[in-house]
């Protein structure tokens, strides 16, 4: 009995340190080398840290009846204006109800953002057959459409589908879809029209084209498709519904996004609704992680800022659309390394102005594209959260989060300064009766 006690308070020691591990130290910042540290280096932090203080929160303020001067009041934020998402591509995939169950938490837990995989290619492989039901034939990271949506409108969460069309015919449309561009043309404002229809106002936003640059490479399109899909989009969508482009990876040069952003100023002067300007960025080779590491001129602070400053020429805001960081394995070294690069590329997105929305690509370790990396996940295999989940969960759920007590001026008045979203203020009143008012701010 006494070796079994022993046993049992062994087994939770050594559980707790592999809790503290993943959740309690603080990252070792000595796995990144003295040169990555002089590119990240203190100006650029503050510079960040300003940053986040000047356009992230606001200042707010209200009037509380009946309440006596310097009572305490408890403000606690609720939500994120800020979208930080992740894609939902591995929705009742796993192989017991409690790795779902964990999979599904980091949306709510982590994320207030998901987006939905609607892949034309694989929502209908089948002519006149669309997977949107969730008694459709499974697929490997394209779970049916209307199960996802439900559960992610039960948790609150904002969604973006993703896409109505791709421009690459390996990712994009059906292999039934015929290679004639004229009678391409119905057949695809059909099925934007059937999308708009099924799901309405439901998802919050699309990615009307998605990787449209380079289509002299991708396959027989209709002619202009970008410009007429975005006007199907318009025609058929509610007003609400904010309507995306999603291309270039940040790993291009400079003249690569100015060609994006001309292609999006052009749509814009023909008179499209482009809504937010998307942009990826896919560490896909676990060696380059080892590469930013050691310090070498790879996405660098400085080049960052100067596609953002391209990006911002489209005059719409920025939806950091695709985040992969994979690394080499999952020792405590590599998951460091994850860990500091996701902190660094996330402060700045997230100070950067004009920036709505961060979305990381696989939340899962091996739940990525077949080809694509192995450790690039927020979970390992197994579901368990990595250094680099609560390096995240640290930043949105606490440093960028406000929970504070002040207190009302001689008039009954609060203020405050917050990050912005909604919230909840709870205080006690005059006649000992507790009291709470939500706000938003903005």
């Amino acid at each position: 009995m006494q070796n079994k006690l022993l046993f049992s308070l062994c087994f939770f020691v050594f559980l707790l340190a592999a809790y503290n591990f993943a959740a309690g130290q603080p990252l070792d910042k000595s796995v990144m080398s003295e040169a990555y540290w002089k590119l990240w280096n203190d100006d650029v932090q503050k510079k960040m840290d300003d940053d986040i203080e000047q356009y992230r929160k606001g200042d707010a303020e209200i009037k509380l009846e009946n309440t006596a001067a310097n009572t305490e009041v408890n403000v606690e934020q609720l939500t994120h204006a800020f979208l930080f998402g992740g894609n939902i591509f591995l929705y009742g995939y796993f192989d017991t109800p409690e790795k779902n169950k964990k999979y599904e938490d980091i949306f709510g837990n982590l994320f207030n953002s998901a987006t939905v995989p609607f892949y034309w290619k694989t929502l209908e492989p089948e002519r006149g057959k669309p997977r949107y039901a969730a008694d459709s034939p499974y697929i490997y990271r394209r779970p049916a459409t209307d199960p996802v949506v439900d559960f992610c409108e039960a948790k609150g969460l904002n969604m973006n589908g993703h896409a109505i069309i791709y421009g690459m015919r390996r990712w994009g449309h059906p292999e039934w879809m015929p290679d004639d561009r004229k009678e391409m043309e119905a057949i695809f404002e059909q099925h934007v029209k059937e999308l708009a229809e099924r799901y309405k106002g439901r998802i919050q936003m699309w990615d009307v084209v998605n990787e449209s640059i380079d289509q002299a490479n991708r396959g027989i399109m209709p002619d202009d498709y970008s410009y007429k899909t975005y006007k199907w989009a318009m025609r058929y969508f509610p007003d609400t519904v904010q309507l995306n482009t999603n291309d270039c990876d940040f790993h291009g040069d400079l003249g690569y996004f100015r060609r994006y952003a001309e292609i999006v100023r052009n749509l814009i002067d023909r008179g499209i609704r482009v809504d937010n300007t998307g942009a990826q960025m896919h560490i896909f080779n676990p060696k380059e992680a080892d590469l930013i590491a050691a310090g070498n001129a790879i996405l660098t602070p400085e080049k960052i800022y100067g596609i953002m400053k391209v990006l911002d020429t489209t005059e719409r805001p920025i939806h950091i659309s695709e985040i992969t960081v994979s690394v080499a394995d999952n020792t405590e070294k590599s998951q460091n390394i994850q860990a500091i690069l996701t902190r660094n590329f996330y402060r700045l997105w997230f100070s950067y102005p004009t920036v709505m929305g961060i979305t990381w690509w696989n939340s899962v370790d091996g739940g990525a594209a077949p080809g694509e990396p192995a450790f690039s996940g927020l979970y390992d295999k197994d579901l368990n959260p990595k250094l680099a989940y609560h390096e995240l969960d640290r930043l949105i759920n606490k440093e960028w989060k406000t929970n504070l007590k002040v207190r009302t001026d001689s008039n009954g008045a609060v203020k405050f300064r917050g990050f912005k979203g909604k919230y909840k203020i709870t205080w006690t009143d005059k006649n000992g009766k507790s009291q709470s008012k939500e706000l938003t701010v903005k």
